[in-house]
């Protein structure tokens, strides 16, 4: 299925609440033969309004280090495990997921990344493990079928603790590493 025909699909999904309170349905961005594939875990009110993943404060803080260690924005893919925002950007209920995750794995085969990296705990847990601690975990490798896969922390967590800043740009240095050997 082309990515535009599920963009379509997933813009008019009802199956859970989330759909009665969204301005814009948030899919993906970015290059869609990327090699790598970012995911979060679910759109802030930029986001909503703009229909965009990471485009607020968060997302301004992600260009930031996609550029310090010489990755373009362009040549990646940006996705959310949800595709509408929860009420006052409140972490995604486990039904919630259960009902949009469907929508990601199928960006994931049509892109067909070589890298995945988790932006943050909550999408790190649903795709890489249940139990994953991120701040014993971050910037470790797993491989999950035919993926590499590392979690970071989320950007919007180094903008509430920015002692972590430092050891982000580590691991998106370990990223940029592995992204060349791919």
């Amino acid at each position: 299925m082309p990515l535009e025909k599920l963009h379509n699909i997933c813009s008019s999904c009802t199956k859970c609440e989330l759909h009665k309170t969204r301005t814009n349905c948030v899919f993906g961005t970015g290059n869609p033969q990327a090699k790598l594939m970012f995911v979060g875990e679910a759109p802030g009110e930029k986001e909503d309004l703009s229909g965009t993943p990471f485009v607020g404060a968060a997302g301004k803080l992600l260009d930031k280090y996609l550029a310090a260690v010489g990755i373009a924005r362009e040549d990646v893919y940006i996705a959310n495990i949800l595709k509408c925002r929860p009420p006052k950007n409140r972490d995604p209920l486990p039904a919630e997921e259960d009902a949009c995750i469907g929508y990601l794995r199928e960006q994931v085969k049509i892109i067909r990344p070589k890298i995945i990296a988790c932006l943050g705990r909550i999408s790190a847990k649903r795709l890489i493990k249940e139990d994953f601690k991120i701040t014993e975990e971050h910037g470790k490798w797993f491989e999950r079928g035919d993926y590499t896969m590392c979690a970071v922390y989320h950007p919007a967590a180094l903008l509430r603790d920015p002692r972590k800043k430092e050891a982000m740009l580590l691991d998106m240095q370990k990223i940029k590493e592995k992204l060349e050997e791919k």
